[in-house]
């Protein structure tokens, strides 16, 4: 399936119609739910995180509440197994997220007029509302990466500014890297990519790790003298530029790339401008050094 995210889909044009529910169905014997919304409570004892809703609390559960915070509603049934999966990720990351969102429960088999209403053909099946009405969907189990990518534009579309939960994966990748275990820490952002192939954490890192390699054994002083000797030597060129990089002079490192491409041709100047590009990567898009830096490649090549 593609990535989950909000998008402009029959969702946010109201084809979903929940005027039935806004009025809850009598029920004789309501399943217990977590706190009303705008109450204290919820499954961490604070702020509410995951509740269990049914037809009979499904207005203020999940409508009401959506007015001041997103909700996540997780369609799940026992019999469900890809459902027992996906479900205690996202009770985790509700967790995580300490009230910035709701992750509302809602079993097939005991509320299927909700269901129905949502249109849900198979489950899990997961939904996002927001302001009283549903913003996004998707269906089946997806990558924990790409869950808080879509959990995060949620939170962007209900205009909850919140900062990005760490990411456990990439907190043992960088501490990998950081120990100088180049291997591991390669490993862990290749794990990492191969579920967001997008990630641009993920992305520096890997970068960092190729830095690294290349630079080791490397004499610092030596390797730039070499390069202000040796102007046409694209490898001293590359050296020079990944310890200046290091050495925190990445505007330098940069001129002195788009200056070599300037003064090579074919595969040299390639290998000159594909080096530059994965120094931009370290940095990230939209440090403005890069961005004058990609202006003066551009400049150089055409």
């Amino acid at each position: 399936m593609s990535d989950p995210r909000i998008t402009s889909s029959i969702f946010t044009r109201g084809a979903v119609d929940l005027s039935a529910l806004r009025t809850p169905a009598p029920t004789s014997t309501p399943v217990q739910a977590g706190p009303p919304a705008g109450a204290p409570g919820g499954a961490t004892g604070g702020a509410v995180t995951v509740i269990d809703v049914t037809e009979a609390t499904f207005q203020s559960e999940v409508l009401e509440r959506s007015l001041n915070t997103p909700v996540v509603i997780d369609f799940w049934a026992e019999w469900c197994e890809p459902c027992k999966q996906l479900s205690p990720v996202l009770e985790r990351l509700a967790v995580e997220g300490g009230g910035a969102w709701v992750l509302a429960k809602i079993d097939v088999d005991t509320n299927p007029r909700i269901a129905q209403m949502f249109r849900v053909q198979g489950i899990p099946m997961v939904y996002a509302v927001v302001g009283g009405q549903p913003v996004d969907a998707f269906s089946g189990v997806v990558p924990e990466a790409q869950l808080r990518q879509w959990i995060q534009a949620v939170l962007k579309a209900g205009g909850v500014s919140v900062a990005a939960p760490s990411d456990p994966r990439l907190d043992e990748a960088d501490d990998a890297l950081m120990t100088g275990d180049l291997d591991a820490a390669e490993r862990a952002y290749r794990k990492i990519l191969a579920d967001s192939p997008a990630d641009a954490a993920a992305e520096a890192g890997l970068a960092q790790v190729g830095l690294a390699r290349r630079v080791a054994g490397a004499d610092p002083q030596a390797a730039l003298a070499a390069a202000e000797a040796n102007p046409d030597d694209v490898d001293a060129q590359t050296l020079a530029a990944d310890i200046e990089v290091l050495s925190g002079m990445a505007e330098q490192a940069y001129k002195r790339l788009v200056d070599a491409v300037r003064r090579t041709s074919g595969d040299e100047r390639e290998k000159v401008r594909q080096h530059l590009i994965g120094l931009f990567t370290i940095a990230g898009p939209e440090d403005p050094a890069v961005a004058s830096a990609r202006r003066a490649l551009a400049s150089a090549l055409f």
